[in-house]
């Protein structure tokens, strides 16, 4: 085989990487000296020049020149002097003889396997390339094309044509792709896995929506607003807490727009997801009130040590803040970073309500004890939350909560 072929070949695929030049003539310097190696011994002696460009190599190998009868004839190093003057008839003991080593002498089996390292070393090297590639970039959104569905995931391809993975998991729930459509996702990890990169997408993960939000809004790509956090139920329900550095810009109407024009992209690209975008500040009690947004915030007891905040609300307000399926109450606690306990308004209270003591006949001691250590004294307390949220809050089972609503709603029958 033409060692041209292979040089240039090589160094096609370098220069389309951007691999330096010294570490092209590195890579293709030891592939030759392991063939050397396997034929020789050693490769001690031997000079290997390559030309990439040209895809020129030469191989030399270097000995000394010893008498015929001397003990060191067997040295690799050395040659007898009647083997040295078939070369040239004038050398005499004691000169070195440079012999120049052509690829054919090394037999079809050694340039097959030199070959056959070299394409090896080429993978290995795209390999490299596709892992340094991407793990730097591990937050950064990129779009893809869908080249593969299988049950698990989606292959994506770059535009260099790697493949990217984006698992079940990570993706919308409404997400549906075929072959050949463009995705936007975030690269989410990048692992190497018995010598070959994975990387793993995503489009549930909070960086996501963060990464849209730079993307559709020119004040946060500017720098003029910055997202502080983001929290999410992909393809349900989002909360993104945004600060503007120019008093004369309102962070929220900038990323809204004018009647949603501006999130509307965003919120189509993540399956119609519910964004609400509030005005970030470091005033725990004011963030916590627009976190529970649309819910209007009576009143709060703060315990910062337990990370803890009791919130009280009028009876209207208490199921906006829960939520449907309690995301509003869930994603407000992550966005503040503090577990929220919901309460109905004691001063919305009227004479129409009832004392969880008169119950006593019907309701075991131990569970009213048990809602009283939430703030729950009354029967339209009880009534004013849900089930899930009951459950969550008390640690009691579902059947004991609904007997008890079962009790407490044919009062007020």
């Amino acid at each position: 085989m033409d060692s041209g072929i292979l040089i240039e070949s090589f160094a096609e695929f370098a220069s389309s990487k951007n691999i330096d030049r010294p570490t092209m003539i590195s890579v293709l310097e030891e592939v030759f000296r392991t063939m050397i190696r396997k034929k020789y011994g050693t490769d001690d002696n031997f000079d290997v020049i390559i030309n990439p460009e040209s895809g020129d190599l030469e191989m030399w190998r270097t000995r000394e020149i010893v008498d015929d009868n001397s003990e060191d004839i067997w040295e690799y190093n050395k040659i007898p002097l009647n083997e040295a003057r078939k070369i040239q008839n004038d050398f005499e003991v004691g000169e070195e003889v440079a012999e120049e080593v052509k690829l054919e002498e090394f037999g079809r089996r050694l340039v097959q396997t030199a070959r056959q390292t070299l394409i090896q070393r080429i993978k290995d090297m795209e390999k490299e390339i596709m892992y340094d590639k991407y793990k730097d970039q591990v937050g950064e959104m990129i779009t893809g094309e869908v080249y593969q569905t299988l049950r698990h995931e989606i292959i994506i391809v770059d535009s260099e044509g790697n493949e990217l993975s984006l698992p079940r998991v990570e993706q919308i729930s409404k997400d549906r792709f075929r072959k050949g459509e463009s995705v936007k996702a975030v690269i989410h990890k990048v692992d190497m896995n018995n010598g070959s990169p994975k990387i793993t997408l995503s489009r549930t993960s909070p960086v996501f929506l963060e990464r849209l939000f730079e993307v559709e809004i020119p004040e946060i790509y500017d720098g003029i607003i910055a997202v502080r956090r983001v929290v999410r139920e992909p393809g349900e329900r989002a909360k993104v807490a945004v600060e503007s550095f120019d008093d004369r810009i309102d962070p929220v109407g900038a990323c809204v727009g004018m009647k949603g024009s501006r999130i509307h992209s965003i919120v189509r690209e993540l399956g119609n997801e519910n964004i609400d975008v509030i005005n970030y500040t470091e005033n725990l009690e004011l963030l916590i009130s627009r976190a529970l947004s649309p819910a209007k915030v009576s009143s709060m007891q703060i315990d910062k040590e337990a990370k803890r905040v009791s919130v009280f609300l009028k009876p209207d307000q208490v199921s906006l803040a829960i939520g449907k399926g309690g995301q509003n109450i869930k994603l407000a606690g992550k966005l503040v970073g503090m577990e929220i306990d919901v309460f109905r308004d004691i001063e919305e209270q009227n004479d129409e309500d009832v004392d969880l003591s008169e119950f006593s006949d019907e309701i075991e001691s131990w569970i009213i004890q048990e809602l009283h250590k939430i703030g729950l004294d009354t029967a339209k307390s009880v009534l004013a939350l849900n089930k899930e949220e009951l459950v969550r809050r008390t640690d009691m089972e579902d059947t004991t909560i609904e007997e008890v609503l079962d009790i407490l709603r044919k009062e007020f029958e």
